[in-house]
């Protein structure tokens, strides 16, 4: 099989360095996949998940709590702000499933 030999020639993709910050930008990836407003990775559509997506939020609204005074501004301002962006898209979610009856 030529597909299988030419994956294996591939060099190991290398990581990001893990942090703070990577582990929000994760979360919240996620979280924007399960409410529909980006694509999930790969070919295939995924149907919006708002309980998924709410779960996912909460956990991010509890490390900002549980973090509070432990945080450099720069991992702050981008844990509040994914939250605010999330809160608003799951609002707006919240609506279009409403309206085209959906979860």
């Amino acid at each position: 099989m030529p597909g299988v030999k030419e994956k294996e020639k591939e060099a190991p993709r290398a990581l990001p360095p893990l942090d703070f910050s990577t582990l929000i930008l994760s979360m919240a990836s996620t979280a924007m996949v399960q409410l529909g407003v980006v694509p999930a990775p790969g070919d295939q559509p995924v149907a919006p998940d708002l309980d998924a997506a709410k779960q996912a939020i909460e956990i991010l609204g509890i490390l900002e709590e549980k973090t509070r005074g432990n945080l450099d501004e720069s991992e702050q301002k981008l844990l509040r702000s994914l939250l605010y962006d999330l809160r608003v898209a799951y609002v707006d979610a919240q609506k279009k499933a409403g309206a085209g009856g959906g979860s």
